[in-house]
């Protein structure tokens, strides 16, 4: 007697799944740093001329918050500190919500989308994955959570409902 070979019936839902593939952490990493001269530089120094140059040489944020001496002796003002913090969001945000991309997240062939339906993510999503951006620069361990996950979110795409996919 032959043996016939049983095909697995398909389900008519399962072709019309996206194959999804998460962004690994070195593209999000490059990307990442990517950002931080291609938005971070210009708006730094746009704060700097607007506020003047003695805003350079003042302490940061981060300086504040380890009690560094220096935070101390010549603080930060807290006007362009907050200026320069609120153009970083709003520059960030626009950009994942418009796009999906910043210029890193360009380079690195990478995007931004809402977690459950990898669409664009709402701007509600994309405010607190910026703010989360901070919890997982401050727990340090928050941007490598998503090196032992299968879905590879970090910490902040996991508080706001976002990933980050390979851009094809």
């Amino acid at each position: 007697m032959r043996r016939q070979t049983l095909k697995k019936k398909q389900h008519p839902s399962d072709s019309l799944k996206p194959k999804i593939a998460y962004a690994p952490f070195w593209p999000r990493a490059l990307g990442f740093m990517t950002d931080i001269f291609m938005i971070g530089l210009p708006i730094s120094l746009l704060v700097s001329a607007f506020f003047g140059y003695d805003q350079m040489h003042t302490a940061t944020g981060l300086d504040v918050l380890v009690h560094d001496p220096k935070a101390r002796t010549n603080p930060p003002d807290p006007v362009a500190s907050i200026l320069q913090m609120g153009l970083f969001m709003l520059t960030y945000v626009l950009l994942w919500h418009y796009s999906g991309q910043t210029p890193g997240k360009k380079l690195a062939r990478t995007r931004v989308v809402d977690s459950r339906t990898f669409q664009t993510a709402s701007y509600a999503k994309l405010t607190l994955r910026f703010i989360g951006y901070f919890l997982s620069l401050l727990s340090v361990i928050g941007f490598f959570v998503g090196v032992f996950r299968k879905d590879k979110r970090a910490l902040h795409d996991l508080l706001s409902g976002t990933a980050v996919i390979r851009d094809v």
